[in-house]
C-alpha cells in the first residue's frame, strides 16, 4: 500500500470513526478506494470549516476545482483524488458539486426551507453516494437514485447531531420554516419556549432522515457482495446517532451524541442478522419513492430512477 493510501486510511480512522468500523467488512480494494475519497471529502470540508477568512477560503476551493478539472494538482490529497477518478472513470459533475455545496457554507447563515435543506444536503452528501457507486463497482445507474438517498440521510444525521456545534460556527441548518427566527446565541442557550422548538425540529428532521434511510437501503441490492455488507452496517451505525440524540430528548445544542463501541458492534450484528432473515430486505430491482427527489430534478444522478 503506497504511503497516500496509508494516509486516507488514518484521516478515516481519525476522522470518521462509524465509516472506519463498518470498513472493515469491505473487501480491502473498495476499504482502500473509500478511505482514499474520505480523505479528499475531509480536506475540502476542512477548507470550509477551519477557514479564518471567507473570501479566501473561497478562492482555495476554486482553486480545488480548477485542478480537478485540469487533472493536475499538487497538493498530495487533491491529487490522489485527481487519480481516483482517473482510475475510476468518474464523473466530474458529483464532485465538483459537493466543492459547491462546502463552498456555500462560507456565505450561509441559515437554511431557509425544507426544499432548501434537501438541496444543501444533495451537495454536501448525496453527491457522495453517487461517487460511491463508482468506488464500490455499481453498475447499474437505477442504483444511483438510491445512493443519494443514503448519503443525503446520513447528512440529515448529521444536522441533528451538530446543533450546538454548528450554531457555534455562525450556522443554522434547521430550516427557518421549522424554527422560526432563532438566532446562533439562543440555539447555543435556548429558554424553555426556544428549547421546545429545537426538541420538535430536531425529531422532525430525524424522521425525514428516517424516509431516506429505508430508500437508501433498499438500494444495497445493487452493491456487489464483497461491498453490500459494509455498507448495510454503516448505515446502520450511522442511524444510531438519531437514536442516541431521540433518547436524550432530541437535545443537542448542548451535547453530541457518540454511539460506543459496544453499541457499535450490537447494532452491525442486529442488521446483518436482520438481512439475512428478511428475504423483502433483498427485493430485486426496488422502485424509487420519488416524493424523495421532488426538490432535487434539475440534479446529476436523480433522474435514473424505473
Amino acid at each position: 500500500m503506497t504511503p497516500a493510501k496509508d494516509q486516507a486510511l488514518a484521516v478515516l480512522k481519525s476522522h470518521g470513526r462509524s465509516f472506519y468500523f463498518a470498513s472493515h467488512l469491505l473487501a480491502p480494494v473498495y476499504r482502500t478506494r473509500a478511505a482514499r475519497l474520505y480523505a479528499f471529502c475531509r480536506y475540502v470540508d476542512d477548507v470550509a470549516d477551519e477557514a479564518c477568512d471567507p473570501v479566501l477560503a473561497s478562492q482555495e476551493l476554486d482553486d480545488i476545482k480548477q485542478a480537478l478539472q485540469g487533472g493536475h494538482s499538487d497538493h498530495p490529497c487533491v491529487s490522489d483524488m485527481i487519480a481516483l477518478m482517473q482510475e475510476l472513470a468518474m464523473p466530474q459533475a458529483p464532485v465538483l458539486s459537493l466543492i459547491e455545496g462546502i463552498q456555500s457554507d462560507l456565505t450561509m447563515q441559515q437554511i431557509l426551507d425544507e426544499a432548501h435543506l434537501l438541496r444543501y444536503a444533495y451537495q454536501v452528501a448525496g453527491t457522495v453516494g453517487l461517487m460511491m457507486c463508482e468506488v464500490l463497482d455499481v453498475q447499474q445507474k437505477q442504483a444511483w437514485s438510491f445512493a443519494i438517498d443514503l448519503g443525503i440521510a446520513m447528512q440529515l444525521t448529521n444536522i441533528a447531531r451538530d446543533v450546538g456545534q454548528d450554531a457555534a460556527l455562525g450556522r443554522i441548518y434547521l430550516p427557518a420554516t421549522w424554527i422560526g427566527s432563532l438566532s446562533t446565541k439562543e440555539i447555543q442557550a435556548p429558554s424553555a419556549q426556544q428549547s421546545l422548538s429545537l426538541q420538535s425540529s430536531t425529531k422532525r428532521l430525524l424522521a425525514l432522515a428516517k424516509d431516506y434511510y429505508r430508500s437508501g437501503l433498499s438500494g444495497v441490492v445493487y452493491l456487489p457482495p464483497a461491498a453490500r455488507y459494509g455498507i448495510i452496517v454503516a448505515a446502520h451505525v450511522y442511524s444510531e446517532i438519531g437514536q442516541t440524540i431521540a433518547h436524550a430528548d432530541y437535545r443537542s445544542w448542548d451535547r453530541r451524541a457518540v454511539v460506543s463501541q459496544p453499541r457499535k458492534v450490537l447494532c452491525a450484528v442486529s442488521a446483518l442478522m436482520r438481512y439475512a432473515l428478511h428475504p423483502s430486505l433483498r427485493q430485486p430491482n426496488p422502485r424509487h419513492e420519488r416524493p424523495l427527489h421532488q426538490h432535487l430534478q434539475e440534479c446529476f444522478g436523480t433522474n435514473q430512477t424505473r
